[in-house]
Order: C-alpha cells, then structure tokens, then sequence
C-alpha cells in the first residue's frame, strides 16, 4: 500500500490513505527521482521477475558501471532488493512492500 499523504488544510491536517495503489507505477517512481533507464528497469522486473546487470545493460545500452550505479540507486531507493553475490550472480527483485 502506499504511503499516507499528510497535508496542511484549512487550519487543520489532512490525512490519504491510497488502497491497492501500484507502488511501482511510473508515477510513483518519478516522484523517488528515477531516471527513465531506473523506470524501464523496475517495468522489466514487474514482467520478468528479476533483472541482472548484464540484462540492464542490454536494457538500457549503458556501460557496466552505469548499470551497477543506477540498480544500486535502485536498491537504495528502497525499490528493488539484489540477492546473490555482488557481481555476476546477483539478481534483482522488486522489494516487497505492505499490502501489495
């Protein structure tokens, strides 16, 4: 589920609760300041399951240090989580949220 929005009104404060929002819509992911290769990943693993570097790579015809830097921004940013071995054995999976 998403995260309640808190918002200043009329003197008092409002609270949203979003149900059943898609955490990882593209929206969503702008608003974490992703770059659209960050978005076409996280688009590919809601597809396929899991992304590697070499995979995003192909992906987003960058080097593998671009990739690396951009899947850790994305483990960083709380929206995917690597398993495995730093290197070649490591994959890449949505992390899970609450409610979803």
């Amino acid at each position: 589920m998403r995260e309640p929005e808190f918002k200043e009104e009329q003197g008092g404060i409002g609270v949203w609760f979003y149900k059943n929002a898609d955490v990882y819509g593209e929206e969503n992911l702008e608003k974490l300041g992703l770059n659209e290769r960050q978005i076409k990943a996280v688009m590919y693993v809601k597809e396929h399951g899991r992304i590697t570097n070499s995979e995003y790579m192909n992906l987003a015809n960058v080097s593998r240090q671009t990739a690396t830097r951009d899947l850790s921004k994305l483990v960083k940013s709380k929206v995917l989580e690597r398993k495995g071995i730093v290197g070649k054995g490591a994959e890449y999976f949505l992390r899970a949220h609450k409610g979803s």
